[in-house]
C-alpha cells in the first residue's frame, strides 16, 4: 500500500497535523515523515522530530499523497527552493498525487505552479499573497477548507475539518465523530 508523506521543515506547525495523523492512523493509512534535513526537526511548539527520509533521500513511488503543515512564520518558507522542488518532482511523477495543504503551506504549493488553475484558500491575507508575487488571485476562495480535484487547502483554524476531508479524500474509513465534540 502507498503513504502519505508528512512533509517536517522547522517550525512546522503541529496541531495542525493532529487530526489528519489521527484519522490516518483510524483509516489504516500509513505514512512516512519526510524532512527537509536528516538532523532533528523543532516545530513551532518545540517538538523535536527525526524524519524518516529526506526530501533527497524518499522514494517518490511509494507516495500517493503528502501532508503538508504550515508555520508560525511563514518567512521560513520563502527561500526553501529544494522543498518546492520535492513537491514538483511529486506531482510531475504522479499528476494523481493528493495534496492536503493548511496554513502557510499553500504558498509552497503556489511557488511550485500547482495552484495556478486551481481554487485554493491559504492563511495569508490580500496584501500578503500579492507580496510574494506568486498566487492567482481569481482562483482564491475566502472558504475555510478548499478542495480543487486532489489538491485540499485550508486555514490553520480549520485544522478539524481539513483532517476530516484529507481523509475522505483517501477513501479511508474513520469515524469523523472522534472530532466533534459536543462540549457542554
Amino acid at each position: 500500500m502507498k503513504k502519505t508523506g508528512v512533509l517536517l521543515f522547522p517550525l512546522f506547525s503541529e496541531y495542525e497535523l493532529t487530526v489528519a495523523l489521527s484519522i490516518l492512523k483510524q483509516g489504516n493509512k500509513p505514512i512516512t515523515t519526510i524532512g527537509i534535513t536528516a538532523e532533528p526537526i523543532f516545530g513551532e511548539s518545540d517538538l523535536k522530530c527525526l524524519s524518516d527520509y529526506t526530501i533527497y533521500d524518499v522514494d517518490i513511488e511509494t507516495l500517493d499523497s503528502i501532508l503538508i503543515p504550515g508555520c508560525m512564520d511563514i518567512t521560513t518558507l520563502f527561500d526553501n527552493d529544494d522543498l518546492i522542488e520535492f513537491i514538483r518532482r511529486c506531482v510531475e511523477f504522479n499528476s494523481e498525487v493528493i495534496i492536503g495543504s493548511i496554513s502557510s503551506s499553500p504558498y509552497l504549493l503556489a511557488k511550485a505552479g500547482i495552484l495556478e488553475n486551481r481554487k485554493y484558500t491559504i492563511g495569508m491575507h490580500e496584501a500578503g499573497r500579492s507580496q510574494t508575487g506568486v498566487f492567482n488571485e481569481e482562483n482564491y476562495c475566502d472558504d475555510l477548507v478548499v478542495q480543487d480535484g486532489g489538491i485540499l487547502t485550508a486555514r490553520g483554524r480549520a485544522f478539524i475539518e481539513f483532517g476530516i476531508r484529507f481523509g475522505q479524500l483517501l477513501n479511508l474509513d474513520f469515524d469523523s465523530s472522534w472530532y466533534k465534540g459536543n462540549h457542554k
